[in-house]
């Protein structure tokens, strides 16, 4: 299950920025009939009054918990956002007429997110799954104003969109067609957001031919109310990009980057632990690419017993055109064929690396440009 799944990553968060835990008063995640209603109306859709399978792979039981996962995460940023521009707090503040829009356009995307983790609960719970995710404490590393926002909001969005893609893939896998319809829909929704994130960041709406693939949200994650380890997904170390948290992003060259990788507690890292020259490589994964690998250099270990490694390594923008989302991995091999072989040999992951060309010249938040 975990090949079919690629790479879903666990990596607790320890960068600085506003935790989040949700409440609502429209009764989310266990919304009562007229709760129900109410979010549907807001989200300008029901759900699904399809039939669910009539059976489902125990295979693909994780698959659903991970969604569900994601889509509450989603649920708390956007919550988030939402308030501290209706409270007007620093840097997020409006002119009235364009907060009354973008809060309208969000409330729409808060309530379609909403459904789509309350969906995945509802498989989860029908065919009685020993865990049911339920919403965590989050943080938002870099979200200090609009525009670092809605820049996250774009980077999370491409990281949903892999994610999705490795989940129709390992329904297919396991023989559960049924739900591939409904999370190929969920793709295209997801789609649509991201275009619209980026036209506010001003830039191109369509990012890559093709979306890169294998991700996860669970770097963002500060504690849950229940055992991550109970989704059965890999749970690596966390890899940090330097200079590159939140919406933050680097310009479309070929380049050197700083990496940090923190192994304490890591078995698989302890015979590397002070080794001046590692045999690790850098793992990029961008669109449909298969993974490209580059060795690690400039390699320090310090922190306490020397268990955080800091490093650097090319990005090699140029020859594979990486523009958009690019997920990093420190790996202990190179030359992959598939994705599903990096799984087996990552040490720290993931690395979110977004590279964005030169904005647009016009202004969409203001009507006269339009």
């Amino acid at each position: 299950m975990l090949s079919q799944l690629g790479f879903l990553f666990v990596a607790m968060a320890l960068a600085t920025g506003r935790v989040v835990r949700r409440d609502s008063a429209d009764g989310f995640p266990n919304p009562n009939a007229t709760q129900l209603d109410f979010i549907e109306d807001i989200a300008d859709g029901t759900l699904s009054d399809a039939p669910p399978p009539p059976s489902l792979n125990e295979s693909s039981i994780p698959i659903f918990q991970l969604i569900s996962f994601n889509e509450y995460f989603e649920v708390a940023f956007f919550s988030s956002l939402i308030e501290n521009i209706t409270t007007d707090e620093p840097g997020f503040t409006l002119p009235t007429e364009k907060k009354v829009e973008i809060l309208e356009i969000l409330a729409t995307v808060l309530a379609q997110e909403q459904l789509h983790a309350i969906d995945a609960s509802n498989v989860l719970k029908h065919f009685n799954a020993s865990l049911i995710p339920e919403p965590c404490e989050y943080v938002f590393p870099g979200a200090t104003d609009i525009n670092s926002s809605i820049a996250l909001a774009a980077t999370f969005t491409d990281v949903v969109l892999g994610t999705l893609q490795d989940a129709a893939e390992g329904l297919a896998v396991n023989g559960d067609l049924g739900p591939i319809r409904k999370v190929a829909s969920i793709i295209g929704q997801e789609g649509q957001q991201s275009g619209f994130y980026r036209l506010l960041l001003n830039q191109k709406p369509s990012q890559k031919l093709f979306l890169t693939t294998n991700s996860a949200l669970q770097q963002f994650v500060v504690s849950c109310p229940f055992n991550i380890g109970e989704i059965e997904i890999p749970i690596f170390p966390p890899l940090e990009v330097a200079h590159v948290k939140g919406g933050q992003t680097i310009e479309p060259r070929d380049q050197r980057l700083s990496f940090v990788a923190n192994l304490t507690g890591s078995s698989e890292a302890e015979q590397l632990i002070n080794e001046t020259s590692p045999d690790l490589f850098v793992t990029y994964f961008s669109g449909q690419l298969l993974p490209i690998s580059v060795p690690i250099e400039d390699v320090e270990w310090f922190g306490e017993n020397n268990a955080q490694l800091r490093f650097e390594a090319e990005f090699p923008f140029e020859e594979n055109i990486l523009v958009g989302l690019t997920i990093a991995a420190l790996t202990s091999k190179d030359n992959f064929t598939t994705y599903g072989e990096v799984v087996e040999v990552t040490i720290a992951a993931p690395g979110l690396i977004e590279v964005t060309e030169e904005g647009l010249s016009w202004d969409l938040l203001s009507k006269e440009d339009l």
